[in-house]
C-alpha cells in the first residue's frame, strides 16, 4: 500500500485526564541570564495596599492594566529582557495610586515609561498588512482620556515596537508560546498586587495573542475594568481562584479551563461521587451508566432516571447559578463539564429528587470516595478491545476512542469491501492517524488556519499553505459515516473535518465543543494553570469552527427513552444512512 499522506495536526486535550502536564515555557523561576531573571525583589508578596476603590481608580487601573500589557509586548527593552515586567507594576503602583487628577496619573505614567530609555528608530515596523485576518486593536489609547504627551509616547513605541525574538512572547507553530512567565506557585492565596498581575497579565495575553478574542460574548476592551474589583476584593484562596476562573471564562474557550493549580475549588466541590454517571438528556439530567454496576441494586436508581432536585434546589437553578464556574465554548459543552460534579460533595450524601418509570421519588442518596470507583470523565475506553469490528449487515465500525496509528492497515484490509463504515468520534482520538486518506479520490483540502504575529501584536494572517489529505492511488467506495456529539474536542473535531472532506462522508450527530485548534498554556499567580485554542481554526472556505464546533449534516441526539432502552440511538441512526440506497 502506499503511504497515506495526511497532514494532521496533534490538538492536546484541555481536560485533566487523558493528558500529561508540560511545565508551559518559562515557568520555572530559572536563571537564564537576563537581566529580568536577577530581579527578585517581590519574591515574598508585593506589598500593594489598595485604597477604597471609586470609579475614578477604578478607570486609573483599567488604564495602567491596558499600556502596562501594551508595554510588555510592543517595547523594544522590555522585549529584550532588561526589565522583570511583573515587578515593574509593583514598582509604579504605590505612587500611580496616588494620583490626585487626570494630569498627575498621565505625568506618573509618562515619566514611567520614558525610565526605561529611548525608543530607536524600528525599520522594519510596517504597517499592517492590509491582507491581515484580524488587525490590531489599539483604539484604546485614542479613547483614553490621556493627554497628548502619553498618547505620542504610546504610538511611538507601537511604530518601533520590539521586533524578532521577544523575552515573553513567541509564536511556534503559528499559537503563541507565553514566555518566562512566573508561575509563584508557593503564593496560593497571592496578595493583591499578585492577583491584579494575575488579572493584567491574562487580558493581556487574549488581547494581543488569542485568536478568537472577536468571538467572546463581551467585548474583550470591557472585561478588564469589570474584574479589577473582584480580583483585588478576592478574601481567600477560594474566592481568588473563582475570580481566575470566571475570568478565563470570558473568553468562551473549552479549551480554557484551569488544568493545574485550582486546589481550593476542587476541595470546596468534595471527593465524594454518586455510583452512577449523569449526563444531560432532553434537557434532564439522566443517570446514564453505573460507575460501578454493584452498587446498583443498594443504590435504587435505573438507567434512565431523572434527577429534578439536588438538596432542595432544582436542577436548573444549580445550573444557572453555577455556569459560570465552567468556562465553555458553547452550552452543549458547559452542560457536558457540569455533569461531572452536580451529584459530588464533601460529605457522605446528599438528598435528591427523581422521576423513575413516571412516578416522582425522594431519597438519600449515598455517596463513594472517587478511589473506591470506576469513575471516567467524558467517555469510557476500553483500551483491550479492539478498535474496530464489523456489525451486522456488512458495515465496518471503528472507535477513535482507542485506535492505533498501526490499526489503520488492518482495518482498511477488514473493511476493504463493506457496505459503509461507521467512524465514532464521540471520544478523543488516542492517537493521530492518516485514516482519513482512504476516503478521498483525489488530494483536497480540509482546513485553513490563522497564527499570530509577535512582531506586530494583535495581527492574525492566514497560513499560506493549507493542510492537504492527499490522495494514494486508491479510495474507499463504500458510504463513510461520522459520529459525533459535545465530548468531540479539539483534534476530535480537526479530525472530524478532515473525515468530513471525503467522496461520500456524512456527519451525524450534535454540535461539538467548539475548541477546534493547538493549545498554549499559560500560568497564573498562585500556580495556577490554563490555556486557550492558541490557532484559528476554519473551514477551506473560511467558515469558522470554533464555539460553533462541527455542524452535523444529520442532528440526532439520545433520547431518555433510548437511554432506558439501552439503546445507541446516533449508532442506528449511522446504520441506518448506510442502508439507504
Amino acid at each position: 500500500m502506499k503511504k497515506i499522506v495526511f497532514v494532521l495536526i496533534i490538538l492536546t486535550l484541555a481536560f485533566e485526564s487523558g493528558c500529561k502536564e508540560h511545565e508551559p515555557a518559562g515557568g520555572k523561576e530559572s536563571e537564564s541570564g537576563f537581566p529580568a531573571d536577577k530581579d527578585n525583589e517581590f519574591a515574598d508578596g508585593s506589598g500593594i495596599v489598595f485604597p477604597e476603590l471609586n470609579d475614578q481608580l477604578l478607570t486609573n487601573l483599567e488604564l495602567l492594566g491596558k499600556i502596562w500589557g501594551f508595554l510588555k509586548y510592543h517595547h523594544p527593552a522590555i522585549g529584550e529582557g532588561k526589565f522583570n515586567w511583573d515587578n515593574e507594576l509593583f514598582r509604579i503602583l504605590p505612587k500611580y495610586l496616588k494620583a490626585n487628577n487626570n494630569d498627575d496619573r498621565d505625568k506618573i505614567l509618562t515619566d514611567w515609561i520614558n525610565q526605561y530609555g529611548a525608543i530607536p528608530h524600528c525599520a522594519t515596523c510596517s504597517a499592517t498588512s492590509t491582507s491581515a485576518y484580524i488587525k490590531p486593536d489599539l483604539s484604546w489609547i485614542e479613547k483614553s482620556n490621556i493627554n497628548k504627551d502619553l498618547r505620542d509616547k504610546l504610538n511611538e513605541i507601537y511604530q518601533n515596537r520590539s521586533q524578532g525574538e521577544h523575552y515573553y512572547i513567541s509564536i511556534e507553530t503559528l499559537k503563541p508560546a507565553f514566555l518566562h512567565e512566573r508561575s509563584y506557585s508557593g503564593m496560593v492565596y497571592p496578595d493583591a498586587g499578585f492577583r491584579l498581575l494575575a488579572l493584567y497579565r491574562y487580558w493581556s495575553m487574549i488581547q494581543y495573542f488569542f485568536p478568537s478574542k472577536y468571538l467572546t460574548d463581551k467585548n474583550w476592551d470591557d472585561v478588564l475594568k469589570e474584574y479589577i474589583p473582584v480580583f483585588i476584593s478576592a478574601g481567600d484562596q477560594l474566592e481568588y481562584e473563582l475570580a481566575a476562573v470566571q475570568m478565563i471564562g470570558e473568553v468562551n474557550d473549552s479549551h480554557a479551563v484551569i488544568v493545574g493549580g485550582g486546589d481550593a475549588i476542587d476541595a470546596s466541590r468534595g471527593d465524594k461521587y454518586a455510583p452512577f454517571r449523569v449526563w444531560f438528556i432532553e434537557g434532564k439530567l439522566v443517570v446514564t451508566e453505573y460507575y460501578n454496576p454493584e452498587f446498583k441494586a443498594s443504590t435504587g436508581l435505573e438507567i434512565g432516571d431523572i434527577i429534578t432536585h439536588i438538596n432542595g434546589e432544582t436542577v436548573e437553578s444549580i445550573v444557572e447559578n453555577l455556569k459560570k464556574y465552567y468556562p465553555a465554548s458553547n452550552e452543549p459543552a458547559r452542560l457536558r463539564d457540569m455533569s461531572f460534579d452536580l451529584l459530588r460533595s464533601k460529605y457522605n450524601s446528599i438528598n435528591i429528587d427523581y422521576i423513575s418509570s413516571g412516578q416522582a421519588g425522594q431519597k438519600e442518596l449515598h455517596l463513594y470516595d472517587q478511589y473506591s470507583l470506576n469513575l471516567y470523565g467524558w467517555n469510557k475506553v476500553n483500551t483491550d478491545e479492539k478498535c474496530y469490528k464489523l456489525l451486522d449487515g456488512n458495515i465496518g465500525y471503528v472507535t477513535l476512542a482507542s485506535i492505533r496509528s498501526e490499526d489503520v492497515s488492518a482495518i482498511i484490509s477488514s473493511f476493504s469491501n463493506t457496505k459503509g463504515i461507521i467512524i465514532d468520534i464521540r471520544n478523543y482520538p488516542l492517537t493521530g492517524t492518516d485514516f482519513p486518506g482512504y476516503f478521498v479520490s483525489k488530494t483536497v483540502p480540509f482546513v485553513k488556519y490563522t497564527g499570530g504575529n509577535a512582531d506586530n501584536p494583535g495581527e492574525f494572517n492566514f497560513f499560506q499553505e493549507e493542510p492537504l489529505i492527499n490522495y494514494f492511488g486508491q479510495a474507499y467506495q463504500g458510504k463513510l459515516v461520522v459520529i459525533v456529539n459535545e465530548i468531540t474536542q479539539s483534534a476530535a473535531e480537526y479530525t472530524t473535518m478532515a473525515f468530513r472532506a471525503g467522496d461520500n462522508t456524512t456527519i451525524i450527530g450534535s454540535r461539538t465543543a467548539g475548541a477546534d485548534g493547538d493549545v498554549s498554556s499559560i500560568m497564573l499567580p498562585g500556580g495556577l494553570l490554563t490555556r486557550i485554542s492558541g490557532i484559528g481554526i476554519y473551514y477551506p472556505d473560511g467558515r469558522q469552527t470554533q464555539r460553533i464546533g462541527i455542524i452535523p449534516d444529520i442532528w440526532i441526539e439520545p433520547t431518555i427513552a433510548g437511554i432506558r432502552e439501552g439503546r445507541d440511538e446516533l449508532l442506528e441512526m449511522a446504520i441506518k444512512v448506510i442502508n439507504e440506497e
